[in-house]
């Protein structure tokens, strides 16, 4: 019982420094690839390639009707970046 507790006491103890790592990855996923897809004019498939080695749990999601990109690492972290002329890609708040 014990060995069964003790990767969700790992998990519980590093949950703030998961979360931390997982905005940094998701942040700079949907940055990277708004770049490629929005002041490039990549396509995704293309754009996916950018992703660095590490950044396996990080998704992507083109809405090409506000020219952005949806980052996001499932239960952690969710980032947005959005085209804006003259300013690049930035990200949302």
């Amino acid at each position: 019982m014990a060995v069964a507790l003790l990767p969700l006491a790992l998990l519980a103890w590093n949950w703030s420094a998961l979360r931390a790592h997982a905005q940094v990855g998701a942040g700079f996923g949907a940055r990277v690839t708004c770049s490629c897809r929005y002041m490039e004019g990549r396509s995704m498939e293309s754009c996916h390639g950018d992703k660095e080695p590490g950044m396996w749990a990080v998704s992507l999601k083109d809405m090409p009707e506000s020219q952005s990109v949806n980052a996001a690492v499932p239960l952690l972290a969710s980032r947005t970046a959005r085209y804006r002329k003259g300013w690049g890609c930035l990200l949302e708040p």
